[in-house]
């Protein structure tokens, strides 16, 4: 599994991918056990399109990411994400999905932007410095709900050229109130 380098030196995603600190002051860095407490609070805040974390599954999957970053200001995190790149013992069923069809990928499992920063740029920032690293593996995947539909989020991911490689209940079998999700994949190439 690569890894980021740490903020501060040469290839810090504020630098490369995410663009350099903000007029505003905020900046793209690696989490850190500092931004936990506001990470699950912003995970418990939209834990219906994500899922459920404490800090002992947050460490966990921190542990296994290629890709765990904040947006943070002088106030707080803006938003979050954690992504894992192909090949780990992450045990979420998407990223096992993705894993039964492609070789390299990474995988997008969950990103959150704060009330305060949306319409910021927050989850641009983010998009852009998993895509980056992602470039290296040929691709990045996540999935985003479409029972319930999530317009706004389907309209982000298409915007941003991801496109749809499959459908996947979530919940029990014959639940009609089971959720379904749509797993898109952004095919990347790296940097020449």
């Amino acid at each position: 599994m690569s890894a980021l380098p740490p903020s501060g030196s040469h290839g810090d995603p504020d630098h490369a991918a995410a663009g350099a600190p903000r007029p505003d002051g905020s900046r793209v860095v690696r989490m850190e056990p500092r931004h936990h407490a506001e990470v699950l609070e912003l995970n418990r805040r939209d834990v219906d399109v994500l899922s459920p974390m404490d800090e002992e599954r947050l460490s966990w999957i921190v542990a296994r990411c290629a890709v765990p970053l904040v947006v943070e200001d002088d106030e707080g995190v803006l938003g979050f994400c954690l992504a894992l790149e192909s090949g780990t013992d992450y045990d979420g069923v998407h990223y096992a999905w993705f894993g039964a069809r492609y070789d390299a990928f990474l995988y997008l499992d969950r990103i959150a932007v704060s009330d305060r920063a949306r319409r910021r740029g927050v989850g641009t920032r983010l998009y852009v410095a998993c895509e980056s690293h992602a470039a290296t593996l040929g691709r990045m995947v996540c999935e985003v709900n479409v029972v319930p539909e999530n317009t706004t989020s389907l309209a982000f991911h298409g915007a941003r050229d991801y496109v749809p490689v499959g459908r996947v209940p979530v919940g029990p079998p014959g639940d009609e109130h089971a959720k379904v999700v749509a797993m898109l994949a952004k095919e990347l190439r790296a940097a020449d």
